[in-house]
């Protein structure tokens, strides 16, 4: 009993210290960084997936841990049709900020277009937990989950008939 009030203080110290790291300080964003990102937004929308990843690339080269980059990158990977790609670069951005809606919400729609349905499905319930189910991003990856799997396109090149040998 004699260590019980020396215990109760290092344990608040213990929950103080840790949570403190944890909260999510926001770093200052590099405004060139700030502007490549802008830059390659503006080039999405008008449907330069290359020049926009190059331009999201070199912001991260600027500034390595800036989440938005990396939510960036994976909405052009989606653009692209590379969902594998894309749910990692959302990961990432979510690392950096767990409870990022815009990643939570691109990580399980790429999911819901690769056909892992389930783990979308997982998303949606965790987006609906943090802002409830009229927030844009909750409603935009349920209206994705409810469209299922992209179909693949298969082009005549990778599909070639096997030669048939006949005797004359």
């Amino acid at each position: 009993m004699r260590y019980l009030p020396l215990g109760v203080a290092l344990s608040l110290l213990v929950l103080v210290t840790g949570s403190a790291g944890t909260a999510g300080v926001a770093v200052p964003t590099d405004p060139r960084a700030k502007a490549l990102v802008q830059t390659g937004r503006d080039m999405l929308a008008h449907g330069d997936i290359e020049g926009a990843t190059d331009s999201f690339e070199a912001a991260l080269a600027i500034d390595p841990g800036n989440p938005a980059t990396y939510l960036a990158l994976g909405d052009a990977a989606r653009a692209a049709s590379m969902q594998g790609k894309a749910i990692h670069y959302y990961r990432e951005a979510l690392e950096r900020d767990p409870n990022n809606l815009a990643a939570l919400s691109g990580e399980g729609g790429a999911m819901a277009e690769k056909g892992a349905l389930d783990k979308a499905k997982g998303n949606l319930a965790r987006l609906e937990g943090l802002c409830g189910r009229n927030c844009p991003e909750a409603q935009s990856l349920a209206g994705i989950i409810a469209k299922g799997p992209v179909a693949r396109v298969v082009s005549a090149d990778a599909v070639k008939p096997d030669p048939a040998v006949e005797d004359n």
